[in-house]
């Protein structure tokens, strides 16, 4: 890619579908409220309806007063802001092929998708309901079970709006319980997603929460898609010549924020590993 062939609109469409092919926990996100993100410190606002009261009717009776609405509304601020910048040699982009600079920005989407991911994963803290579980000798697949319980009786029934997500070593004991369960394919692995449990499509990520000490405790997660919202903008794309370098030269402003809306939808399955 020649600087004088950079087209910022289209780098930024082609880093943002790069960004999208990279997420897992922020693909399982609420990502409706995503809007016009100018600075750090913007914020979406979120809005939601209270529960509805169901009555008894009776014919020929009139019924009672209709009920008053209380809204909820909730405020998602946008304070990450992560940014790259590298830089080509001019040399080095005559002697390789492809061009390092595609290559570079494949790699820079990588590594914005991890950054959000984790951010995403962080939020284990804000679960209404957790359950601890040692995978050396508990059986994983009951953690999952005991959670889907958890959430059904918050009335979070629909399989498919539900996600597990497992760490690399959670996954791992997962499979080995109930490997009768996985079949795969390449559109599912390349989602990071290695098939389901009772009904509910299990992804495995590297950027889970892991708290570190004499023994790992992994913060999985299993949660409805709207549990958590996330918004995000590509705020700046450019390419450059640095003034002492003969290089070309990307830098980008990528910015985002998310928040739990529904701590009960939510529950931290925290699995102890042994190092």
């Amino acid at each position: 890619m020649a600087i004088t062939n950079f087209i910022p609109t289209i780098w930024s469409e082609n880093l943002l579908s790069s960004l999208n092919h990279h997420y897992i926990g922020v693909a399982n996100c609420n990502r409706d409220y995503e809007g016009e993100i100018k600075n750090r410190g913007s914020s979406v606002k979120i809005c939601g309806v209270g529960n509805i009261t169901i009555g008894d009717y009776t014919k020929d009776t009139d019924m009672s007063t209709p009920q008053d609405l209380s809204d909820t509304l909730a405020e998602l601020i946008i304070d990450q802001a992560k940014y790259f910048n590298f830089q080509v040699d001019d040399i080095d982009k005559t002697q390789c092929s492809p061009k390092l600079l595609d290559a570079a920005m494949r790699n820079a989407a990588n590594a914005l998708a991890n950054t959000a991911d984790k951010y995403v994963f962080s939020l284990y803290g804000q679960a209404a309901q957790k359950f601890d579980a040692d995978l050396s000798t508990d059986s994983i697949i009951d953690i999952i079970l005991k959670s889907r319980e958890l959430l059904y009786t918050n009335n979070v029934t629909d399989p498919s709006d539900i996600v597990i997500e497992l760490s690399p070593a959670a996954a791992t004991k997962l499979i080995k319980e109930q490997a009768d369960v996985f079949s795969y394919n390449n559109d599912i692995l390349s989602t990071g997603c290695i098939g389901s449990v009772a009904g509910c499509k299990v992804f495995v990520s590297n950027n889970i929460s892991i708290e570190d000490g004499p023994t790992q405790i992994h913060h999985c997660l299993m949660r409805s898609k709207r549990s958590i919202a996330f918004a995000e903008q590509l705020s700046e794309i450019e390419a450059y010549r640095p003034e002492k370098r003969f290089a070309d030269a990307v830098k980008g402003l990528h910015l985002y924020g998310a928040k739990v809306v529904y701590p009960d939808e939510i529950i931290d399955m925290e699995f102890t590993v042994e190092e």
